[in-house]
């Protein structure tokens, strides 16, 4: 894979809670993709996430659910009258309140914005949708492959004659939504900090991808995009030097060789004629040269490409896969992943100089935390007992 040693990730890493964000407390209902994802980048970097279950919830990616790590776990009856009281306290302790549901979901079960907010006007209160809180989509069922299709992502991506294809569920769940909520939850928090007053915030996945796709208009608007045709503009595999090739070994590489002192390096790595590759911004010769290099690359292994670009200006990578990766060396080298409860998994990111995010322990099971959670908040131990009695918690003694 590489010519470098590589390192299996670092033992399970985990301990105190430490982070920029110690001393927040952030009260999620329980859902998956993005909101958890946004959560988890909380959580690392050392807010107090409080995870609420619905009673009788179980969760499809079982209790190692990565998104859980550094979150406690309690089980609440939301259909419970006093279960609704019991979470409106809680939620009078916090600063952030995530809502995953659709809209309008949280206002019938009686923890709205007006009375979450009402109960604690200092609260940051997210709320992730695919569609948006409102126009006429809003409470539609939908999913990544949905919401990255109206915005002309999905059009964008795959191979010139074919059908579009997903990138996952990276573009809309995770980098339009997870993303979004996160970076709007911390400005929503920066600003609570100065006024003393909370607000709600509307994040939807069409909204995070449509931003994404930023450069893209920019480049329409010059006439640089031709969106009729995949695998014909510079990022979108049209280009012969911003593409992935195949190796002797069936294994692939990539190359982003834009600027021209990186375009003229990938020129003199491969070997192939200059004169050939002169003209690198000529589209209607890009075929051709996309062939050309297809035959270059095909003559070594993906290793012995390694030893001849890697570390160079032809902005040059292996293309990995997701076992490998965390053995690649500068990943390795650079802790680009760890280990948490036996799981291989992504390192907290961003890195702090001075407050370093931490996974404070591993993925608790549902309801773990619940009765802790309550003796915090000030309930008697004959009160809880009754609420676990009557239905309203249940959860680890």
């Amino acid at each position: 894979m590489t010519t470098k040693p590589t390192t299996p990730p670092s033992p399970d890493t985990c301990g105190e809670r430490s982070g920029p964000l110690v001393g927040i407390r952030i009260v999620e209902l329980s859902g998956l993709g993005p909101a958890p994802m946004a959560s988890m980048m909380l959580a690392d970097m050392g807010a107090d996430v409080i995870r609420v279950e619905r009673h009788g919830s179980w969760n499809p990616l079982g209790d190692d659910d990565i998104s859980f790590r550094g979150k406690r776990s309690v089980v609440i009856n939301l259909k419970n009258p006093t279960g609704i009281d019991l979470l409106l306290d809680l939620i009078e302790t916090a600063d952030v309140f995530i809502d995953p549901y659709r809209p309008g979901v949280c206002e019938r079960m009686g923890i709205g914005p007006d009375t979450c907010l009402d109960r604690n006007p200092r609260l940051v209160y997210g709320r992730m949708t695919g569609w948006g809180q409102t126009g006429p989509l809003a409470h539609a069922s939908g999913h990544d492959i949905n919401y990255i299709a109206i915005t002309g992502a999905l059009h964008a991506v795959g191979e010139r004659v074919g059908r579009p294809m997903p990138a996952l569920n990276l573009l809309g769940d995770m980098a339009g939504g997870g993303m979004l909520l996160w970076g709007g939850i911390l400005a929503a928090l920066l600003e609570a900090s100065i006024s003393g007053t909370g607000q709600v915030i509307d994040a939807s996945m069409v909204d995070g991808t449509a931003q994404l796709m930023w450069l893209q208009h920019g480049m329409l608007a010059r006439g640089d995009w031709d969106h009729t045709r995949r695998e014909s503009n510079m990022l979108d595999g049209g280009a012969h030097f911003y593409n992935t090739y195949e190796c002797a070994d069936g294994e692939y590489v990539c190359v982003g060789s834009i600027e021209p002192q990186f375009y003229a390096m990938l020129i003199e790595k491969t070997g192939v004629d200059p004169e050939q590759f002169a003209d690198q911004h000529s589209q209607i010769r890009w075929p051709e040269l996309r062939a050309e290099l297809n035959h270059v690359f095909r003559k070594k292994t993906r290793d012995e490409w390694c030893k001849i670009m890697e570390g160079t200006d032809v902005c040059f990578a292996p293309v990995l896969d997701i076992e490998e990766a965390p053995r690649y060396h500068a990943n390795a080298e650079r802790d680009v992943y760890i280990k948490v409860g036996g799981v291989t998994q992504p390192a907290p990111a961003p890195r702090f100089s001075r407050t370093p995010s931490r996974v404070s322990h591993p993925p608790r099971p549902i309801g773990a935390d619940t009765q802790a959670v309550l003796r915090e908040l000030g309930y008697l131990e004959e009160t809880i007992e009754r609420f676990s009695r009557d239905g309203v918690v249940s959860g680890a003694s």
